[in-house]
């Protein structure tokens, strides 16, 4: 069985925090096989699920073992510059918008990689424009929480090119996984074993409640009575 590590440190947003627990990575094989298949495939994928359930998790996973341009956030193009220019080496400096737009795509065709857009919100016109130049390039995957026109904006006419992959919240047993993770690597007491399905029950298997469910266990702020 596949375990999780857990390390104090950084959040979810990067924001150092000697407080925050940070679960790694644990479970999602049929997820991490569908995607090794399509990018063996050259094919273009859209990634969904809601907020917190680890779309950011499964990408930054497998960028650790496929030759991917991870853009992690992808919500304005200037975002995108910052960080995918100094993964292709890249120097944008004095440069406008619209220079570091034109190297950029240029790289990423030259890089024949794919290239992955995290947290992908409502899409401009322009943005949505590059993502489309680059995808008529390379592969391309855009995480989203949903393919609805109100939550991918103006790519939507562009999906129909794409295959979905759809991560769903944990089930018990990847709960199960991650505590054990969290409780081999000393970060919460050994009590949260016997905890799981009040904090599978309590997060609805999304892994970002279950993380701070793990911080509030970890202090002893909890309270097993709550539904």
């Amino acid at each position: 069985m596949q375990t999780a590590r857990a390390l104090r440190g950084s959040n979810a947003a990067g924001t150092p925090g000697a407080n925050t627990l940070r679960l790694l990575f644990a479970g999602r094989h049929a997820e991490v096989a569908r995607l090794c298949e399509l990018h063996a495939q050259r094919k273009h994928v859209l990634v969904l699920g809601p907020a917190g359930v680890g779309k950011s998790a499964l990408v930054e996973h497998l960028a650790e073992q496929l030759p991917l341009l991870l853009s992690a956030n992808s919500a304005h193009l200037g975002t995108i510059c910052d960080g995918l220019e100094p993964q292709l080496g890249l120097d944008s400096a004095g440069l406008r918008l619209l220079q570091r737009k034109q190297g950029l795509r240029e790289a990423i065709a030259a890089a024949h990689k794919t290239a992955v857009f995290d947290n992908a919100r409502w899409i401009s016109p322009k943005l949505s424009s590059f993502l489309e130049s680059v995808a008529e390039r390379v592969p391309a995957w855009i995480c989203a929480r949903s393919e609805h026109p109100w939550d991918v904006g103006h790519i939507w006419p562009l999906l129909a090119r794409f295959e979905r992959v759809e991560v769903l919240p944990f089930r018990l047993s990847e709960t199960r996984t991650l505590v054990e993770g969290v409780v081999a690597a000393g970060s919460v007491p050994a009590s949260a074993l016997g905890m799981v399905e009040w904090l599978h029950r309590r997060s609805a298997g999304i892994p970002l409640v279950l993380r701070q469910l793990l911080e509030k266990v970890a202090t002893g702020n909890y309270d097993l009575t709550s539904p």
